[in-house]
């Protein structure tokens, strides 16, 4: 596999990117195009052993989106821009994914560009692996979209139904719509509009969820707008890094404590391990016509491996092409996909970016 790294995106952009490069490339052995300044790269680079033995080669591109760029000026203004090789390189067939830890908005918009969106959905989403007592839950959107349709989030639950049982190996995932309460007569005229087309559809879904159902397993597949997803992100994680911080605050208050701490220091390391988003890496983009991996803006080393392995892993079981077929296969096209593109997807495979 061949993973094109936006390596200026990030809070910690050069050095994470190239940093998470080496280290995915020694684990794993997929090649990893480093796009970005050429000469601040290979300085990164030249502290590095033996390098030349390793997977990896660098690509130019003159142009930096910053974080605070809104995505319509990155688009008009940053044609050359690290992100927007990369994507182009997925496009071009010369890598297998993309994956950035820059502008989020601004790669979105960049891959719809250049990658195109899947036939038949209207708007792309970001998914998150969030995890539950029953391993991880798929929640989308988280971002992508401040303002939904109820198509746009029936075709949300139809990708990420796809996603769950092709990615995480789930043979029926169970699809849930989040409200405030689970009763049909809660929720907005969005959710309610979105829940009576869910019904009618051929899911396997189980009506509105609360937000901690995400967390006690009720249900695989999370569907919610992107204003509301990112609150519900950005609020998990700061209830995580809040409990964190009070624990090691309480051990500390005491011997009792400390020793505490060192005798249970191997079950809090396996906990941290399932929750630490460094550990998954990155959200796919999905919607668009190849494998688009966006990381979180303070991504480190270890983040940006772990995101570079999942980009890897997604392209080898050819998720876009699989949603497609699957997509095609579904018989209420008619409630879900886009007008303009009914009946489409005659032949998938040449469709495909990585056909």
């Amino acid at each position: 596999m061949r993973i094109a790294l936006d390596a200026m995106g990030g809070d910690n952009a050069p050095d994470a990117a190239v940093d998470g490069a080496v280290l995915a490339a020694r684990k794993t052995g997929s090649h990893v195009i480093l796009v970005g300044d050429r000469d601040l790269i290979y300085e990164r680079l030249d502290r590095y052993r033996r390098i030349r033995r390793l997977p990896i080669s660098v690509h130019h591109a003159s142009q930096i989106v910053t974080m605070e760029e809104s995505p319509a000026s990155a688009l008009r203004q940053k044609r050359d821009s690290s992100m927007r090789v990369a994507l182009d390189l997925v496009r071009e067939g010369e890598a297998n994914a993309a994956v950035s830890a820059g502008n989020s908005g601004a790669f979105m918009a960049k891959a719809m560009l250049s990658l195109r969106l899947l036939e038949g959905v209207e708007r792309p989403a970001i998914a998150t692996l969030m995890p539950s007592k029953r391993g991880f839950t798929i929640v989308l959107d988280v971002g992508g979209n401040v303002e939904c349709t109820a198509r746009n989030l029936v075709q949300f639950a139809v990708m990420g139904e796809v996603f769950a049982h092709d990615a995480l190996g789930i043979k029926f995932p169970r699809v849930g719509l989040l409200s405030n309460g689970g009763e049909s007569s809660k929720g907005t005229e969005l959710t309610r509009a979105t829940h009576e087309m869910l019904r009618e559809m051929r899911l396997r879904y189980i009506g509105y969820v609360e937000g901690r159902d995400v967390f006690n397993g009720e249900a695989d597949v999370v569907v919610t707008d992107g204003f509301t997803g990112n609150v519900l992100l950005k609020a998990s994680e700061g209830v995580a890094s809040l409990i964190s911080g009070m624990l090691k605050e309480e051990y500390q208050k005491s011997f009792l404590g400390r020793v505490g701490y060192f005798l249970s220091k191997g079950v809090y390391a396996a906990i941290r391990k399932r929750t630490d988003y460094r550990e998954i890496g990155g959200a796919p983009l999905l919607g668009v016509n190849g494998v688009a991996m966006i990381c979180h803006g303070s991504s480190d080393a270890q983040a940006i491996k772990s995101a570079i392995t999942a980009a890897a892993r997604y392209a080898e079981r050819r998720l876009e092409l699989h949603m497609m077929e699957k997509l095609n296969a579904c018989a209420d096209q008619e409630k879900w996909a886009s007008t303009k593109e009914r009946g489409f997807w005659k032949n998938p495979s040449e469709k495909s970016i990585n056909s």
